[in-house]
């Protein structure tokens, strides 16, 4: 395998180089901090996902309604495993936006392989979501200025995308790709 970054269509093979370690840990001056989600933090995900409907709902539209819409349809413990998987296989990896004791889940970021490939030299998206009662907080202002700066520092990252900010949800959505 070549060592550079490369594009996924799916979720079976690794677009990083083979060398890199996605971190483990970013911290936010809002006193919150990123991590790789776990399945043992389903109970954190599913409370945060129904506590974020209308924040998701301003952000991704109808585009992405991942997490689901329905907080009980955001029940689903496979959900979880399968992001550990991803992140090992080095597909791709999400993080919980997580308070400092980790009793609570805020939101979630992901970081992927650019849909539709590397046109324009983007090596990667960028996507997050928060509760709704941080929709308009300090963390939410603070957050997409330390994702630019996170994934150009600790990732091999020269272009990353930010969906939502850098291209539309419905634009992005419209691209060939894994979401």
């Amino acid at each position: 395998m070549n060592d550079s970054i490369r594009t996924s269509e799916d979720r079976t093979g690794p677009w990083l180089p083979s060398w890199f370690t996605h971190p483990a840990h970013l911290e936010l001056d809002s006193g919150f901090h990123l991590r790789p989600l776990r399945a043992v933090d389903v109970d954190l995900h599913r409370v945060a996902v129904a506590r974020s409907g209308l924040s998701r709902r301003a952000r991704l539209g109808r585009v992405r309604q991942r997490p689901p819409a329905d907080p009980a349809a955001a029940a689903d413990p496979g959900h979880q495993p399968l992001w550990e998987r991803w992140a090992a296989q080095g597909a791709s990896f999400t993080y919980g936006v997580l308070d400092e004791a980790e009793d609570e889940m805020v939101g979630c970021v992901h970081v992927g392989p650019p849909r539709g490939g590397a046109a324009g030299g983007v090596d990667a998206d960028v996507s997050w979501w928060l509760v709704d009662a941080h929709a308009s907080s300090s963390l939410h202002a603070e957050l997409p200025g330390a994702l630019r700066a996170w994934t150009t520092r600790d990732w091999p990252f020269t272009r990353p995308r930010f969906v939502g900010v850098d291209v539309s949800w419905s634009r992005w959505a419209a691209l060939d790709g894994p979401c």
